[in-house]
């Protein structure tokens, strides 16, 4: 329920601070007080469209904030999740207009676009009267009215998990359709590139292995000439190591003549010799080591090429290979297992669709025959409201091909005012007298069903006599027993029923030298004196407050 409004610097109002309670609140006052710039103020916090011309004169900006306590689970409090606001506590809507004609949006202190401040407004409050553009008057929420007042949640919910199954299983056999179908199409190319990719059959990392390989092999290779060239001159017939031999064993046959004098040569050429042999066995060695098989080289360089020559043809990595060869094969597998499973599918889909055509007929008589009491319970409110040559219809339009969550059917509110016209729109068809009190009627039939928590309506009883208002007030009053009303009123039979009455007056403004819009609260006498005004005019008489008090008493 809407618990405060709070208006700084709109039109007349400079500041001004309203408090509401549970139940039904009028605002009374002279023509031309304010009550409709209070409600120009509410609709600005709502969201509503802001204009320049809603600052006060001399203000550089004018500000409305609009404090709710709403009940847990309200639809609002599911917006400002979303919307990652924190909605514990009280929900405080704040709009700010500029006189250059910028507004800016709040909720609960942090800034949010006009949007969303109209999405969630819309959950808290619902403005009726003669020139309403919003709530019942809108044919898009007609069907979730009537479904509502029905209790048709069940069926609706039950529409609305067959559709959803429907649109899962359509949209599986379209995926489905759509790869086998693919698949078909390149069904000879897929079939050759498998076949080409079985035959390579490449493995993971198998081009970094046979890079690392074929390096190796080329380094080998290379280094084994070398070492075929040393061996030869060390062990070959070029080799110095005979002719050393030959040279130690003359000398050592010399070694009698010449005493200790040729020793050390001789060790010398001994130790030459021993490692000459050496480095020739060592050489051996290294040759049998390095001696690689010429046509691994051969054969590695030709797989490494091949895998690479395969990946620029498909257009991958050499790396991804095994995974396109993969794909491939299961693309191609597909073919052959597409038409089952498709047919599959197809009767998945033929058997949702059948669940959703049920549950849609079951919805939609259901539905016909809530439209039916919901015509009864507006038809029996409209004679005491002075509409009793008028008729209020459900116009019920379905159609079993229409997919929809909702259903098959289409749902519009239809009224015709006088017998043997056309029926028509409610905002088409009604004056704006009747328009009102023909929205009243439907909010009364609906109760607190598909409603708002707070229900204002504005000046619903204008050009109605005495029986007429009393009837809007009895009606407003049962609203209140299941939702908050506030009515702006000139009718004080439809006063007399309030719990809270506030006044909406002028009041001067001697340092601005102008005049003020003001609200207070009206008790015991000032209210009686209020409600005599509204009976008597400018003229309070004796016969007016007692009227007043027979009022009031019987409202009571």
């Amino acid at each position: 329920m809407l618990v405060a409004l709070s208006i700084r610097d709109i039109v007349l109002i400079d500041r001004l601070s309203v408090d509401f309670s549970s139940g039904m609140t009028v605002l009374t006052g002279e023509t031309g007080a304010g009550k409709s710039i209070l409600l120009d103020a509410l609709s600005l916090a709502l969201g509503g469209r802001g204009d320049s011309e809603l600052v006060r004169a001399g203000a550089a900006q004018g500000d409305v904030t609009a404090v709710f306590a709403p009940v847990a689970g309200h639809p609002s409090l599911a917006l400002l999740q979303e919307s990652g606001i924190d909605g514990n506590g009280d929900l405080i809507l704040r709009r700010v207009q500029g006189s250059d004609g910028r507004s800016r949006a709040f909720i609960n202190d942090q800034p949010v676009s006009v949007n969303l401040l109209h999405r969630v407004g819309a959950t808290l409050v619902e403005i009726h009267g003669q020139h309403d553009d919003r709530a019942l008057i809108d044919p898009t929420i007609h069907r979730a009215l009537l479904d509502a007042f029905g209790g048709l949640q069940d069926e609706t919910r039950a529409v609305a998990d067959s559709w959803r199954s429907l649109r899962l299983a359509e949209a599986e056999a379209a995926t489905v359709r759509q790869q086998v179908e693919a698949a078909r199409a390149d069904a000879d190319y897929l079939k050759a590139a498998v076949e080409e990719l079985s035959a390579l059959a490449p493995q993971a990392d198998e081009e970094d292995e046979l890079a690392g390989r074929r390096a190796r092999l080329m380094r080998a290779e290379k280094i084994a000439g070398d070492i075929s060239e040393a061996h030869d001159i060390i062990s070959g017939g070029g080799s110095p190591i005979p002719t050393l031999a030959s040279l130690a064993r003359r000398l050592e046959r010399k070694t009698p003549e010449a005493g200790d004098l040729l020793d050390g040569t001789i060790a010398a050429l001994d130790r030459a010799l021993v490692a000459l042999d050496e480095a020739g066995s060592a050489l051996e060695a290294a040759a049998a080591t390095a001696d690689a098989d010429p046509g691994d080289l051969e054969r590695a360089e030709e797989r490494l090429f091949a895998l690479r020559a395969a990946a620029r043809k498909y257009g991958v990595a050499v790396a991804d290979l095994p995974a396109l060869a993969e794909s491939m094969s299961e693309s191609l597998a597909s073919i052959d297992a597409g038409d089952e499973r498709l047919a599959r599918l197809d009767q998945a889909v033929t058997a949702a669709r059948v669940a959703y055509v049920e549950a849609g007929r079951a919805l939609s008589e259901r539905r016909e025959k809530v439209a039916r009491r919901l015509e009864k319970a507006v038809a029996a409110e409209l004679p005491a409201l002075k509409l009793d040559r008028a008729k209020f219809m459900v116009g019920i339009e379905g159609d079993p091909s229409r997919i929809s969550e909702s259903g098959f059917d289409d749902v519009a509110f239809m009224i015709r005012t006088n017998p043997g016209t056309k029926p028509g729109p409610l905002m088409k068809v009604a004056s704006g007298g009747e328009l009102a009190r023909f929205l009243l009627a439907i909010k009364v039939a609906l109760a607190d069903r598909g409603s708002a928590p707070t229900l204002v309506f504005d000046e619903i009883d204008t050009a109605v006599g005495g029986a007429v208002a009393d009837a809007i007030g009895a009606r407003l009053s049962r609203l209140s027993e299941g939702v908050q009303v506030l009515a702006v009123t000139h009718a004080p039979q439809v006063a007399a029923r309030a719990v809270s009455h506030l006044l909406v007056d002028k009041q001067p403004d001697r340092k601005a030298k102008s005049v003020r819009t003001d609200v207070s609260g009206l008790q015991g006498e000032r209210r009686r004196e209020e409600i005599a005004r509204m009976l008597a005019g400018a003229t309070v008489t004796e016969e007016a407050r007692a009227a007043a008090d027979r009022l009031i008493l019987g409202a009571a």
